[in-house]
């Protein structure tokens, strides 16, 4: 306790962080703070899991203390959590579950087939664990004039950012009507039930979509789900996160919807491919471009560039291009700009491309 008391108020000071850097150089004092406890750092943020829930056979729910390097999040976004699987960091976006502003952070994760990270949380997650805290990003946030009717939907894992939503509206005391449909496969996949189902003045309905005569909703979102959720009425607000068919079907009925999918695109690989070169700068590898993102490319040519969401949200894999033109895949613009920071998951060369990978 001394210790971590000594280093906080070195840390903090001005003057003494400046010296105590320059007698720690080139390193600075981050290296060495870091073996005492890997959470002592000023530069980066970092979490201890202090708890761990597994409340479905496909999730597992963890409770993260993170440092002072990190400066908090707003309810609905997501932040680029880091773990060291086999020696190597691997980078995904989680939203938090847990309130704006609450100190600690809820995470979450549900098992993706296949999925590197989620499954390596779910099997291996532990008190004591260590988790780097790269970035928060997102603008799936409430807005700052609240809306008097506010209907949330999710799926899956997709329920934590609207969660975190509900959570910090309760301990803001709004008095404002709130409806909250979740799916899920069944009911023993269904996170936080209990916890919705004890909330009062929140109308809650689950809909699953394998065993519907368990839920409250029969079927898939439609019509008579929104009627529902708001009998009579329109909802001033909707928020949506979970797979990309529960979204379309919920912005086809309220097209204002505010809308999140974690859920990476597939991307189809173009007939028009240029057969262009690709060259990678930085390790000297040249590849005939086959149409597919330059980090599939990359990967297939040997290289093992880092990278998280895979779909242009948690900005890991961005990567320097020198020369050429590019295509986002997600919006169809067309770069040809010199020397600019490309996402290399969401982007596939316009002719020959250079790129420092």
């Amino acid at each position: 306790m001394f210790t971590q008391t000594l280093t906080k108020r070195v840390l903090a000071a001005p003057r003494m962080s400046a010296l105590a850097n320059l007698l720690t150089g080139p390193h600075g004092i981050d290296r060495y703070t870091e073996l005492v406890e890997p959470t002592w750092t000023r530069g980066d943020a970092r979490a201890k899991v202090v708890a761990v829930r597994r409340q479905t056979s496909r999730s597992v729910t963890l409770t993260l203390e993170p440092n002072d390097a990190f400066t908090g999040f707003r309810a609905g976004q997501h932040i680029n959590l880091s773990v060291e699987i086999n020696g190597r960091r691997r980078t995904r976006c989680y939203s938090p579950a847990s309130a704006e502003g609450s100190g600690s952070i809820e995470l979450t994760i549900g098992r993706h087939d296949g999925g590197l990270v989620s499954t390596y949380l779910c099997d291996h997650a532990y008190p004591g664990m260590v988790l780097g805290l790269d970035s928060v990003g997102g603008d799936f946030v409430l807005p700052e004039v609240l809306p008097r009717r506010i209907l949330f939907v999710s799926g899956g894992s997709g329920i934590t950012p609207v969660l975190s939503m509900l959570r910090t509206l309760r301990a803001q005391a709004f008095t404002g009507e709130i409806a909250f449909l979740h799916y899920a496969r069944g009911a023993e996949e269904a996170c936080y039930r209990t916890e919705l189902a004890a909330m009062r003045g929140v109308r809650v309905l689950h809909g699953y979509t394998r065993d519907g005569a368990a839920g409250d909703l029969d079927g898939y979102f439609g019509p008579a789900h929104l009627e529902a959720a708001f009998p009579g009425v329109a909802p001033d607000a909707v928020f949506v996160c979970g797979p990309p068919a529960l979204v379309d079907a919920v912005r086809e009925l309220c097209p204002d919807a505010r809308s999140e999918s974690f859920v990476p695109p597939v991307f189809g690989v173009p007939a028009e491919a240029t057969g262009g070169t690709i060259a990678f700068t930085a390790s000297g590898i040249e590849a005939t471009d086959d149409g597919q993102t330059l980090l599939a490319q990359a990967e297939a040519a040997g290289l093992n560039p880092e990278s998280g969401c895979r779909m242009g949200i948690c900005h890991s894999c961005t990567r320097f291009k020198t020369r050429g033109a590019v295509r986002n895949l997600i919006t169809g613009a067309v770069s040809a700009a010199d020397c600019e920071e490309i996402q290399i998951c969401v982007t596939a060369p316009v002719g020959d491309v250079a790129i420092d990978l």
